[in-house]
């Protein structure tokens, strides 16, 4: 399916102009969720964070079926290329969730936490006998300094 030159040219010029004008609109987006327009009106991160996300994959299926051309691709060359996409889109949300668990157990574990030591059975040892150890550890050196 060919297009004219003209033809063409007004598809890529539609494709440009939607790709600017959600670009426009992720910006606003951004700039109004974090209050910098309205102040005092700030977005749900989960919100602006979909939003975006949307946003971002609907520009990401522009690009690839208009500039590049999949649109005009048999359906087996254009699953071949979408399986593998959404298998990676699936390995990053995992490895994102998995990352955000790891993170909630180290701030878990880096808790201060109490040790207590417990009491045992046995008596303390007095000093007297701790040095008693000491000194039959130390060898008696008397004998090599006589000779």
């Amino acid at each position: 399916m060919g297009h004219s030159y003209e033809d063409s040219k007004k598809i890529v010029l539609k494709t440009i102009l939607i790709l600017g004008v959600i670009t426009l609109i992720e910006v606003l987006i951004a700039l109004t969720g974090k209050g910098y327009i309205i102040e005092g009106f700030p977005v749900s991160a989960y919100l602006m964070g979909f939003l975006m996300i949307t946003l971002s994959m609907y520009k990401a299926y522009l690009i690839v079926f208009e500039f590049m051309h999949m649109k005009y691709e048999t359906a087996g060359l254009v699953r071949s290329v979408l399986l593998p996409t959404l298998l990676l889109i699936w390995a990053i949300i995992a490895f994102l969730w998995e990352g955000d668990t790891w993170k909630e157990r180290r701030i878990k574990d880096s808790t201060p936490v109490e040790l207590t030591v417990p009491v045992s059975d046995h008596p303390q040892k007095s000093e007297t006998d701790l040095e008693d150890h000491k000194n039959e550890e130390e060898p008696d050196h008397t004998e090599e300094e006589d000779h």
